[in-house]
């Protein structure tokens, strides 16, 4: 059974996934969960492996989901006569199953890793891949005519801007590195992926330029609107390392910004998966939003950075509108 939990969860971190684990810590007699009896619960509420029935299978549901959310592990304690506890980190439950017994269940939640999608084999996409892995952040490269041995230590390299076969959400952060070479095909295979952060290293002047060009080509404003152009923050940089700098810490500030914001929805129904931004009126996708707000208790979903500041400004205007 062990053997069998560990390829699970190995299989789930390949993936990228967003999980939970819960084990069966102590028991005590006639609850069904035995002691060391493990389960991995993913984000959309399926559970694989046993750690007990009836009332207890709920709660395990219930925390993990909050666990998946708040990203805090948390010790689950299930019994009869259960009081509100004030220690930190545990949570108490009263064992409501005719068959009583009491059971102690440890949630622990499995984060994505921060996915850094790299398109182009410039010196600053270089020096990007090596600092991102020193953040422990999973690496992709794509650019055409690659070469490996440039991007030694990260996780996949890829010979052309397909996001076909790479799990997509809003773990996931791609930058444009292309420096001249097929900067226009990078940006528009990237705009085709709902992301939260999508950042182009050019110049003002060669970001409208290449703007310009996308626009003859189809691409909307409001497409254009979600690209950080330039990208990272403004340190003065001047070398490939300093850029590289200047986008991650933007990065970091746009990943810890996400942590404190509501999880997005998962699984919505075709006809409650869009929501009308209420300041461009932009349809958004609600399980890959670039930003949610909440404000009087209601959650309003943004596709770019622009809108979001709007609305926080004036939020009875737009709302009004």
């Amino acid at each position: 059974m062990l053997d069998e939990f560990l390829d699970q969860y190995t299989r789930r971190r390949r993936q990228n996934e967003l999980f939970a684990t819960a084990t069966v810590v102590w028991r005590e007699a006639p609850s069904s969960g035995q002691v060391g009896n493990r389960a991995i619960i993913s984000s959309n509420g399926e559970i694989w492996g046993w750690v007990g029935g009836g009332c207890s299978k709920g709660i395990v549901l219930k925390e993990a989901a909050a666990a998946m959310q708040d990203g805090t592990a948390r010790l689950v304690r299930i019994r009869p006569d259960a009081e509100e506890t004030q220690q930190a980190g545990v949570i108490d439950y009263k064992m409501t199953c005719q068959s009583g017994g009491s059971i102690d269940i440890f949630i622990e939640p499995v984060m994505p890793q921060t996915h850094l999608v790299i398109m182009g084999k410039s010196a600053i996409a270089k020096a990007l891949a090596t600092m991102a892995k020193l953040l422990d952040y999973r690496v992709t490269v794509m650019a055409m005519g690659v070469n490996e041995a440039d991007f030694v230590g990260v996780d996949d390299v890829k010979m052309a801007f397909s996001f076909g076969k790479i799990p997509v959400n809003r773990h996931t952060f791609v930058v444009v590195a292309t420096q001249g070479e097929q900067d226009e095909m990078a940006l528009k295979a990237a705009l085709k992926v709902s992301l939260p952060y999508l950042a182009f290293v050019a110049s003002r002047r060669k970001r409208d330029s290449v703007f310009a060009y996308l626009r003859a080509a189809g691409v909307s404003d409001s497409e254009l609107d979600t690209v950080k152009a330039p990208a990272g923050f403004d340190i003065k940089a001047r070398t490939p390392a300093e850029v590289a700098i200047s986008i991650l810490a933007e990065v970091i500030q746009t990943v810890r910004t996400e942590q404190t914001q509501p999880a997005p929805p998962q699984n919505l129904p075709a006809e409650e998966r869009f929501y009308n931004n209420p300041v461009c009126g932009v349809p958004v996708d609600k399980t890959a939003p670039k930003h949610i707000v909440t404000y009087k208790g209601e959650n309003v979903y943004f596709c770019c950075d622009g809108c979001k500041v709007k609305f926080e400004a004036e939020p009875e205007k737009y709302l009004q509108a």
